[in-house]
């Protein structure tokens, strides 16, 4: 789970090998390309983000959100989904097709169950004593969750379209550039709710130190 690396790399030097999607020739290293821009934006977001809710934690009208035992249940679905990306990939790349359908069809279906289990989340939300729509905690708790809700629905529509292919006519070269990507974007969205999930339960103190640390601020 090497992403840190491969946001890194120069796919342009040295690949010059095109792949055929339906009829049509495209260039593999510019989806890489397309991939990690779109990281970098997607990380500036959140980052944004991470910095607008420690900002707003200082203010007296500030109380923590209601903490729900499911986030944590949730949580671990997304890290069986990520890791089934990867047993996915770690298997086209030894062409053994059959796992890596499986791991294809095992990480959609956690996927699916996590953001199942985030409406859950909602709703426990709703319904619990301390919910107050006005408190700042909560409506942030809201879009973190749905905001992080949305890329997950983003990265399901590329994971159907590369297990369709992957189901009809799986070329062993072609579908590994394609896990790949999915593997890539899924360990970004799962290390992208871990920071999350550890904003929604910290405090203004250990919050500020994690933004120095991190040159946030």
């Amino acid at each position: 789970m090497n992403i840190f690396h491969q946001l890194v790399e120069k796919p342009w030097v040295g690949s010059d090998n095109p792949a055929i999607d339906g009829g049509r020739s495209f260039d593999l290293s510019a989806a890489t390309v397309g991939l990690r821009m779109f990281l970098c934006i997607a990380s500036v977001l959140f980052a944004l983000l991470v910095i607008t809710y420690a900002d707003r934690m200082l203010f007296e009208d500030w109380r923590p959100t209601p903490s729900q035992w499911i986030l944590w249940f949730n949580t671990g679905l997304l890290i069986q989904s990520s890791i089934a990306f990867q047993w996915s990939l770690f298997s086209i790349r030894r062409d053994r097709v059959d796992n890596a359908k499986v791991g294809m069809l095992v990480a959609g279906l956690f996927a699916v169950a996590f953001l199942i289990g985030q409406l859950l989340a909602w709703r426990q939300m709703i319904a619990a004593v301390e919910f107050d729509i006005t408190n700042p905690a909560v409506a942030f708790f809201y879009l973190i969750t749905a905001l992080h809700a949305l890329h997950m629905m983003g990265g399901l529509v590329a994971w159907r379209r590369t297990a369709k292919v992957l189901w009809q006519s799986p070329n062993t070269q072609d579908m590994a550039l394609r896990i790949r990507l999915c593997t890539t974007y899924w360990h970004f969205l799962l290390i992208i709710w871990l920071i999350l999930f550890g904003l929604l339960f910290s405090d203004n103190d250990n919050l500020n130190a994690l933004l120095v640390l991190c040159g946030l601020r």
